[in-house]
């Protein structure tokens, strides 16, 4: 028997076989579905400060220092360079005599030290700061380490 014809006019497959009453169950099934509304409005602004910021630091200098030191008797008058890195430049004087002859007077060593100053140096930081204002039903949580307490 075929449902798609009604009972009454369906014949049936042989004269003896009787007609059968059918019967169509229907179930409703729930539709179940979610609709967005809007709770509330969140505005963020960015606000920038600019701060002052100076500070001391160090600052590594170089000088020169020279000492004066008499020539030895054996001194043969070249520019050396002694074992700790000091350059020595013998500096020559006249002397009178009964002939003019140029004699060494003495030795300027001269060296570099280095000498730690403080500097002051200054720049301008910037902080940025976010505001937030909301309205109707909204649901803020700050995280992090500089979040005002609530």
């Amino acid at each position: 028997m075929s449902l798609d014809k009604p009972i009454w006019e369906q014949r049936p497959p042989d004269d003896r076989a009787q007609p059968e009453a059918v019967i169509v169950r229907h179930e409703e099934e729930p539709t179940l579905w979610r609709r967005k509304k809007i709770a509330g409005i969140l505005r963020a602004r960015r606000h920038v400060r600019v701060e002052p910021a100076q500070a001391d630091l160090p600052v590594e200098v170089e000088r020169l220092v020279s000492d004066r030191v008499a020539p030895a008797a054996d001194d043969d008058g070249r520019v050396q360079t002694l074992p700790d890195g000091s350059i020595s430049i013998p500096v020559y004087r006249e002397e009178l005599v009964v002939t003019k002859r140029t004699v060494l007077a003495e030795r300027v060593i001269i060296r570099k030290e280095a000498v730690t100053e403080l500097q002051r140096v200054q720049a301008e930081l910037r902080r940025e700061h976010v505001e937030i204002e909301t309205e109707g039903d909204v649901d803020v949580r700050v995280v992090g380490d500089d979040a005002p307490p609530a």
